[in-house]
């Protein structure tokens, strides 16, 4: 499986930007797909994530915020990200499950900045 993590890059708090990732190779079995992000000194958090039969969870931060989304056609998922934060920066990771969650891979990381 690989994961291809894209739409970081540099935004003004209040902004909003949508981050993809497409996932290709054996996906078949999938679990679930979700986002992390790793802000400078601390450790990778969850952000959001999206399971097979569509059930989402998001972290406290972000609820109201931002919105995961899976097109399966695609073999995408999507995180929209509104009202964005300076304490939204860090490296934002896709990550994919599969296999009864014995099986886990991560996207290489797309950048977020907010800062003004």
């Amino acid at each position: 499986v690989q994961l291809q993590a894209s739409g970081g890059g540099l935004v003004q708090p209040g902004g909003s930007l949508r981050l993809s990732c497409l996932a290709s190779g054996s996906i078949f079995n999938i679990n679930g797909m979700g986002w992390y992000r790793q802000a400078a000194g601390k450790q990778r958090e969850l952000v959001a994530v999206v399971a097979l039969g569509g059930s989402l969870n998001y972290a406290d931060s972000v609820k109201g915020r931002f919105t995961i989304s899976r097109d399966g056609a695609k073999n995408t998922v999507y995180l929209q990200m509104n009202s964005l934060k300076p304490e939204d920066t860090a490296v934002y990771y896709c990550n994919l499950i599969k296999d009864s969650y014995t099986r886990v891979y991560w996207g290489q990381g797309t950048l977020v900045t907010v800062s003004s």
